[in-house]
């Protein structure tokens, strides 16, 4: 059976390392394959344990991330900063490409750092080479000049060329690699999932130790779970929308639950806006908890802009919304309608619009029984995306 080495510019416990990477390399070990993970941290110095094996899957933090995380916030390097980490990041990552005894080097993300390192580990050791996209990555992330988000880009757009197959999770990802040249025979798309050892339904007592912590008991909560990070997230236009709730639904509860560089600014904005008593910002959770939270909530947003960062996008929010059965409100725009079948196990509004966003959120929580029935239609849609049947998909990347 293949020996495959995935290599992350993140830590598996960022969104894509714990809800991609991490349930896929697990499932992947019980198809028999033998899994390595070379990634970086986001507090790489303050790392008790950088190299370990956990449920057969031999993970190795190489080096820092090129931001910090310190409580619920994330924090960006200067310039020369920003250089030193990069070019240190990228030579440790080649030397685990290098040292490692994979078969297949897989680059999870197409970043400069993870792709010159694969790049290089696989021509220089003759290994198989392929390549996951899971974002748009010069429009989604952050950057402190157009040269370095040029450079970004111009990796994303080489790196298809230069490997054997791709995998993808989003048919925009997918037609986008195919206007760069890539054959569809080289390409797999394979939506975001969910792992179903962690979303089980949970114990009353955990629902309850969760309503009580955040004091939601009596409120109709409305849940935004991911990054509070203004240049890929529309926070300020799910704020927009929940004030209208909040007039006109005034028991409803906006949960925030993650963290980011806009963590300060949201709660200014919360401050400022006279949501105080209706919104909660509870920081990040341990992975252990995010079942309950959902359990807890009575619906999740999906706040959205029609653009390119949306349309690359598998929400994670979406999939483990459906698994617990929580209805989903989120923009139509990319995969979002079919994640959703059609409108069935949640609501599309047009995207942008926080009069739209508002009025798709209180139309689920003014009616029962349509909420009852979308509750139902997720459990059932969201079969289609837990990874031990996603992963079946996914391997067949190597066949190419």
């Amino acid at each position: 059976m293949l020996r495959i080495l995935f290599l992350l510019t993140q830590s598996l416990t960022d969104p894509s390392g714990l809800g991609r990477y991490w349930p896929l390399a697990r499932q992947m070990t019980k198809l028999g394959y033998q899994v390595e993970i070379a990634a970086l941290h986001p507090a790489w110095n303050t790392l008790c344990q950088r190299d370990f094996v956990r449920d057969g899957v031999r993970v190795s933090y190489v080096a820092q991330m090129h931001v910090r995380q310190e409580g619920n916030r994330r924090l960006y390097f200067n310039t020369p900063q920003l250089f030193f980490v990069t070019a240190l990041a990228t030579f440790a990552l080649a030397r685990a490409a290098l040292h490692s005894r994979a078969d297949v080097i897989h680059i999870a993300k197409a970043q400069p750092m993870n792709g010159f390192a694969g790049w290089l580990g696989a021509r220089l050791r003759r290994r198989r080479l392929y390549l996951d996209r899971d974002d748009d990555e010069a429009a989604s992330n952050r950057f402190g000049s157009e040269w370095q988000r040029s450079v970004v880009k111009w990796w994303e757009d080489r790196l298809p060329q230069a490997v054997r197959g791709v995998t993808v999770n989003t048919s925009y990802l997918r037609d986008r690699c195919l206007r760069l040249g890539v054959p569809a025979s080289q390409i797999c798309l394979v939506p975001n999932g969910f792992d179903p050892d962690r979303f089980r339904p949970p114990a009353s007592h955990e629902i309850e130790s969760v309503r009580a912590r955040w004091s939601l008991t009596g409120r109709q909560v409305v849940l935004y779970l991911g990054s509070l990070n203004f240049a890929n997230h529309p926070i300020l236009l799910l704020l927009d929308a929940f004030e209208q709730v909040h007039r006109r639904i005034p028991s409803a509860l906006l949960l925030l639950v993650g963290g980011g560089e806009g963590y300060d600014r949201v709660a200014q904005e919360i401050e400022t806006r006279g949501l105080h008593d209706a919104a909660v910002m509870a920081g990040r959770m341990e992975p252990s908890a995010v079942a309950s939270i959902y359990a807890a909530s009575h619906l999740v947003v999906d706040p959205v802009f029609d653009d390119n960062v949306a349309r690359a996008r598998s929400p994670l929010k979406i999939v483990e919304s459906l698994a617990m059965g929580v209805p989903v409100v989120t923009g139509d725009v990319g995969d979002r309608a079919a994640m959703l079948d059609n409108g069935r196990a949640g609501i599309l509004v047009k995207p942008g619009s926080a009069d739209a966003l508002a009025e798709g959120i209180i139309s689920v929580m003014s009616d029962r029984a349509r909420y009852d029935w979308m509750a139902e239609r997720a459990r059932v849609v969201s079969e289609q995306f837990r990874w031990d049947r996603l992963v079946h998909e996914f391997v067949k990347v190597y066949a190419i």
